[in-house]
């Protein structure tokens, strides 16, 4: 143990491919402690992480977006808290140890790298289960997968509705219970944006952030944008994003073209008609509302609130431009957006 320990000090403190090497031979060699030093090591390397701002869905993607699949595996086996775990990966893998301590020592190495990042307070926790959200979830995967035009528009009008209800809902009884006050404020949710073309992908999500009163912020560098909202929000957030993405993605592979300039400029074109359309129909879905005078104040409250809370979380950001360099991809985007269902 103590040599593993030496030699992961050395890779920590910047060591090459060498001593990676040497710290997974170390492990490797330790014999029947290799899993309780794994063990160990990877419980001190997480929390170290984790006091540095990252969650467990953070280490996660970025296990998936800097190394390979094998190293995600991993992370997932980790993150279920299981001991041991080292000795149950290299036998589903079907590894021999050193290999198996290799993709230790190189996800530990890269989780040990991470700077120090915005933490995400407490109450950013996903709202518990509820009914409304399972049919919500419902409704959208079946507008994903269906072939007929007219079903997908009936399954997302009424999923659309759904979450706008159920939004406008929590709000009036959390006014309600709190008075024209929002009670315990906004939270926040990473949300990651996958290459490839995440700017593009970055401008969608924050478009559907938009049309449900949050705010989004680009972490370009970590491939996530945090998103600042209340809970229902945020929940609906995440849900319509994916399942646009989805829907952009099926259009994109329709499309006439492959090159990189026609795709990042139909998905640059989509997440703007998309900002439009849901401006639109949040518009009109707040304006139908049985009680505008008593929801009107409390939207505008939670603005203000979700404003603060991302100008407290993130006091310097900057704000960049993307253009597309292809007129038929952004056409073909635009095409795509209109025929999108939510």
């Amino acid at each position: 143990m103590e040599e593993f320990e030496g030699a992961w000090a050395r890779v920590r403190a910047g060591g090459d491919e060498s001593e990676t090497d040497a710290a997974a031979s170390a492990l490797a060699a330790s014999g029947t402690t290799w899993d309780k030093t794994a063990q160990k090591t990877a419980t001190t390397v997480i929390g170290e992480a984790e006091a540095r701002g990252w969650q467990v869905r953070d280490l996660i993607r970025m296990a998936s977006r800097e190394l390979d699949p094998r190293h995600e595996r991993l992370a997932h086996t980790m993150q279920e808290g299981k001991a041991p775990f080292l000795t149950p990966f290299a036998q589903a893998e079907k590894l021999d140890r050193f290999s198996a301590a290799t993709t230790f020592v190189e996800l530990l190495r890269l989780y040990a790298g991470l700077p120090r990042i915005t933490p995400l307070a407490p109450a950013t926790q996903a709202p518990p289960p509820s009914k409304m959200l399972a049919r919500i979830r419902a409704l959208l995967a079946k507008a994903e997968s269906t072939g007929f035009p007219e079903e997908a528009e009936a399954l997302s009008a009424k999923a659309q509705h759904l979450m706008t209800r159920h939004s406008i809902d929590e709000a009036l009884l959390t006014a309600a219970a709190h008075g024209t006050g929002t009670g315990t404020g906004p939270g926040a949710r990473r949300i990651g944006v996958d290459r490839p073309y995440e700017g593009a992908k970055a401008l969608l999500l924050d478009a559907v952030a938009a049309a449900n009163r949050c705010e989004s912020v680009w972490s370009a560098d970590f491939g996530f944008s945090t998103v600042v909202g209340y809970g229902t929000d945020l929940e609906a957030v995440e849900l319509l994003y994916t399942s646009l993405l989805v829907q952009a993605d099926h259009a994109l592979h329709r499309g006439t073209s492959r090159s990189r300039n026609f795709r990042e400029s139909f998905l640059i074109g989509y997440a703007g008609r998309i900002r439009e359309r849901l401006a639109a129909a949040t518009e009109r879905a707040t304006a139908e509302t049985a009680a505008p005078a008593d929801l009107l104040p409390v939207l505008a409250a939670r603005e203000v609130d979700v404003r603060d809370a991302t100008r407290r979380m993130f006091p310097a950001t900057t704000t960049s431009r993307l253009k597309g360099r292809d007129a038929e991809g952004w056409r073909h985007g635009e095409a795509a957006a209109d025929r999108a269902r939510f």
